[in-house]
C-alpha cells in the first residue's frame, strides 16, 4: 500500500512534511519526503492523500470495553468499531469486567475476542488486586505472559497504602506500569459532582478536590520511596497537577493522563442535570480546567486518554444522583485533541505526542510512530471538514457522550491497523 502526497506528522521522529508512506507486510517500509506522488505497482493499493494529514495510529491507554460481563453496555467488537471510526488503532482496556481481569484466563478471553473482531489492537490491563478488592495482589506475572500491558484497579482506588507499596514493587519487577485511580472514598462516597458553590446551587452532594489530591500525594510519595513508577490517571484538579509537577521536578517516576472532557468542559456543563456529563472524577471548576490546559502546554501532562465508559440508555436516564458515572470517548478522543490545536493554539506535534509516542513509551509497547520497520498503524484525517456529533454516528452500543451536538474540525477518513484498512469514511 502507498499513501501519497500527505502531510505526515510524527511526533516520535519530529517529522512534519509532505511525502509518501510505503506499507509492506503490515510494517512501515519507507517514509519519504516528495514533491510529487511516487508510482506504485498494479498489485498495491494507493491512497491519494493530497490535502490530508497522516499521523501514527492513535493510542488510547484508558478505556472500558465492558466484556466480559457487561456486554449490554459495550463489547470488544463494538468498542473496536468505535475506536476504528475515531482513528484509534490501539486500546488499553481496564480490568473492571465481570469476572474481573485478575487472572490469565480472562486476559486470554479478551485477546481472543479482539482477534475475532479483527479490527484494532486491544491490549488488556490486569487488575492490581484480586477482585479489585484491594486486599491481595493479583498474579501479575502470569497475566503479563498472557498479554496484559499494565495493571490498574481503575474504578476503585487501592486504599491500603501497604498494598499499594507492594503493588508498585511487584509491577516493576515485571516491567508493568501501574495506573492509579486516585480517590479517597471516605471523602467522595456521597458525592455526584464537584463540591463547591454550584453543587450547592444545584442541590447535589459534592466530591471535594481533596478526595483526589490526597491520594495523588500518597502515590507520589510511595513512588519516591520505592523508586517505582506510577501513572496517575484522569487527573482533574489544579492541586493534583501541582503535586505531580513538583514530584517530577524532584525526579520522582510519576506520569499522568487527562481526559478530553476535563480539558474541554467544566462543572457548568451540569446546569441542565445532563447525566451524560456525570463522570468520575467529576467535571471541575473553570480554574481547574485552565490549569489542565496549562499543564498540557508546559509538558507536565504526559497523555490524553478517553476513559471511554459506556452505559446503557436506561441507566443514564435515571435521576442525576443515582445514574452511573462515566462517558464514552473513543470516537471523540482525536477530534478533541485536534480542537486543542485548532481552537486553543497548542502545537499539532505536541498534542499528537500525547496520544501516540508518549503512551507507547509509558506502556513499553510498539506503535505510536511511523518509523520504518514499525507497525503500520496509521490515522488519516481531513483537516478541512467540520462535523457535528450525533447519536447515529456513534459506533458504540452506548451513546452517553457529553459532546453530543458539538461540532468538531478534522474528520477521520482512514484508519489503518497492522497494514490493513479497518475504517474508511463513506464516499472515500
Amino acid at each position: 500500500m502507498w499513501i501519497k502526497s500527505a502531510r505526515i506528522v510524527d511526533p516520535g521522529q519530529q517529522l512534519d512534511f509532505t511525502g509518501n508512506i510505503h506499507i509492506e507486510k503490515g510494517k512501515i517500509k519507507a517514509v519519504e519526503k516528495a514533491s510529487s506522488p511516487m508510482p506504485g505497482t498494479m498489485h498495491e493499493e494507493v491512497i491519494d492523500a493530497r490535502g490530508l494529514w497522516v499521523f501514527p495510529g492513535i493510542i488510547d491507554m484508558h478505556a472500558h470495553l465492558r466484556e466480559p460481563g457487561y456486554e449490554y453496555k459495550e463489547d470488544v467488537y463494538t468498542g473496536s468499531l468505535a475506536a476504528a471510526a475515531g482513528g484509534v488503532t490501539t486500546v488499553v482496556c481496564m480490568a473492571n469486567t465481570e469476572p474481573i481481569n485478575d487472572n490469565p484466563s480472562v486476559t486470554k478471553y479478551i485477546l481472543d475476542k479482539a482477534e475475532e473482531a479483527g479490527l484494532v489492537r486491544i491490549l488488556p490491563a490486569g487488575a492490581v488486586t484480586k477482585g479489585q478488592e484491594g486486599k491481595v495482589l493479583s498474579e501479575m506475572g502470569l497475566m503479563k505472559k498472557a498479554g496484559i500491558v499494565a495493571v490498574s484497579d481503575d474504578g476503585k482506588p487501592v486504599e491500603d497504602t501497604s498494598i499499594m507499596r507492594r503493588a508498585l514493587e511487584y509491577a516493576a519487577t515485571f516491567g508493568l506500569l501501574l495506573i492509579s485511580h486516585c480517590e479517597d472514598r471516605r471523602l467522595s462516597e456521597a458525592g455526584v459532582m464537584n463540591e463547591g458553590a454550584l453543587s450547592s446551587e444545584l442541590g447535589l452532594p459534592g466530591i471535594p478536590s481533596a478526595a483526589e489530591e490526597v491520594m495523588v500525594a500518597r502515590d507520589t510519595i510511595i513512588s519516591s520511596y520505592t523508586s517505582c513508577p506510577v501513572h496517575i490517571t484522569h487527573v482533574s484538579t489544579q492541586g493534583s497537577l501541582e503535586i505531580i509537577r513538583n514530584a517530577k521536578a524532584k525526579g520522582i517516576k510519576v506520569s499522568c493522563d487527562v481526559t478530553p472532557h476535563h480539558l474541554l468542559l467544566d462543572e457548568t456543563r451540569l446546569y441542565d442535570y445532563d447525566t451524560n456529563a456525570k463522570m468520575y472524577p467529576p467535571l471541575r471548576t473553570g480554574a481547574d480546567r485552565k490549569a489542565l490546559l496549562q499543564g498540557l502546554a508546559s509538558g507536565v501532562i504526559d497523555v490524553i486518554a478517553s476513559d471511554h465508559a459506556p452505559h446503557a440508555r436506561d441507566e443514564k436516564d435515571l435521576d442525576f444522583d443515582v445514574a452511573p458515572f462515566g462517558a464514552i470517548g473513543l470516537q471523540t478522543l482525536l477530534p478533541a485533541v485536534l480542537r486543542l490545536h485548532f481552537d486553543y493554539g497548542l502545537g499539532l506535534m505536541q498534542v499528537l505526542s500525547l496520544v501516540t509516542v508518549n503512551p507507547a513509551r509509558l506502556l513499553g509497547i510498539d506503535g505510536g510512530t511511523l518509523k520504518p520497520g514499525s507497525r503500520a498503524d496509521i490515522t488519516i484525517v481531513d483537516p478541512s471538514t467540520n462535523w457535528t456529533l450525533s447519536e447515529d454516528m456513534i459506533m458504540s452500543k452506548s451513546k452517553n457522550s457529553p459532546f453530543l451536538g458539538e461540532t468538531f474540525r478534522g474528520e477521520v477518513v482512514y484508519t489503518i491497523c497492522n497494514g490493513q484498512i479497518v475504517y474508511r469514511k463513506n464516499g472515500i
